[in-house]
């Protein structure tokens, strides 16, 4: 897994108080790339009515980034800038525990997702939020919080539940709840934690908040602080939320909420029991990052300790590496 010229680096990125709007300015040939593979991977009709659709939605409910991703859009062109800000399709293998190198609680991470290029165009941004600097695991033209580490304060990021079951048909299914949600208000999952890191100074905080926030479709967070005891999975759905304390694992099942559905992801049991093994004496070269954690839809894997202060990353593909190991 050694680096070769072969491979991106990921740069860092600082935007300040401007957010991910002025990722576009150094980040445009990235964004390109991944507007390509969303039409590749959604078509070009479902990104347009998703878009129109999309735009409704953000503004019906006064979203308060809608106006990022207005912008984004007129600078794209290109239909996608909507629908893929608020597409929830990654499936994800997190863990957090005390780190076993350096002080502090840490977090292991990787996203799933089958949008391919992901993982290749991974950017990590340095924003100022109203409660202090944070850095986002992100991309250009993507406006919410996935991955994130806010030094001296904490780190975070979401996974997503399985699709909630209705009918034998899992596009019945979708078509059902896509209407739920429509009637739903309170932010997007991953923008209620850039909420998060904007605004909130502490860990106990940052709990609160994600305990608390209406959603409209649920959602699981991991929550890693600054004492090695200090971390949470917090499982939520629109209104409910339940916590499992650190040290702790997660992939995309539900382990407390009585909650059904179609799961999601390759061998989520089978992630999360690994997760479990592996947590707590994994070193900080991703070499944890193996099967069945790592599958054909890897695109990141993360470490981060916000005690320390530190934070790395890097981006595959197929399989394989596709990035450097940034590490800041």
């Amino acid at each position: 897994m050694d680096a070769t010229p072969s491979l991106r680096t990921i740069p860092l990125i600082d935007v300040g108080a401007d957010g991910p709007v002025a990722l576009l300015d150094t980040g445009r040939e990235r964004l390109e790339d991944l507007m390509i593979a969303g039409r590749q991977h959604y078509g070009p009709l479902l990104l347009r009515q998703g878009d129109r659709a999309t735009r409704r939605w953000l503004t019906r409910n006064d979203n308060p980034y809608r106006h990022e991703i207005a912008e984004i859009a007129a600078q794209v062109v290109r239909p996608g800038a909507y629908l893929l800000n608020l597409s929830y399709e990654w499936s994800c293998t997190t863990g957090i525990g005390p780190d076993p190198g350096q002080p502090g609680s840490r977090m292991l991470r990787t996203l799933d997702w089958p949008l391919g290029g992901l993982g290749r165009t991974a950017v990590v941004a340095r924003q100022d939020g109203e409660a202090g600097p944070y850095f986002n695991v992100t991309w250009p033209g993507f406006v919410g919080v996935i991955t994130a580490m806010a030094p001296g304060r904490f780190s975070a990021a979401i996974n997503q539940p399985p699709a909630r079951r209705y009918t034998g048909s899992c596009w019945f299914d979708w078509a059902i709840e896509r209407v739920g949600v429509w009637r739903r208000s309170g932010l997007p999952p991953s923008h209620l934690l850039r909420r998060v890191f904007d605004r909130c100074r502490t860990y106990a905080e940052a709990r609160e908040m994600i305990e608390d926030a209406p959603l409209p479709v649920p959602a699981f967070f991991t929550l890693s602080g600054n004492k090695p005891d200090e971390g949470c999975v917090i499982e939520r759905t629109e209104h409910a939320a339940a916590v499992i304390e650190a040290p702790a694992s997660v992939s995309n099942h539900w382990r407390r909420l009585r909650q059904f559905g179609r799961l999601r992801g390759h061998d989520t049991v089978g992630r999360l029991a690994l997760m479990e093994r592996t947590r707590d004496g994994a070193g900080d070269n991703f070499d944890w990052v193996i099967p069945p954690i790592l599958n054909g839809a890897t695109r990141l894997g993360v470490i981060a300790n916000a005690a320390a202060g530190t934070l790395t990353v890097r981006g595959w593909e197929a399989e394989r590496p596709a990035t450097e190991v940034f590490t800041l």
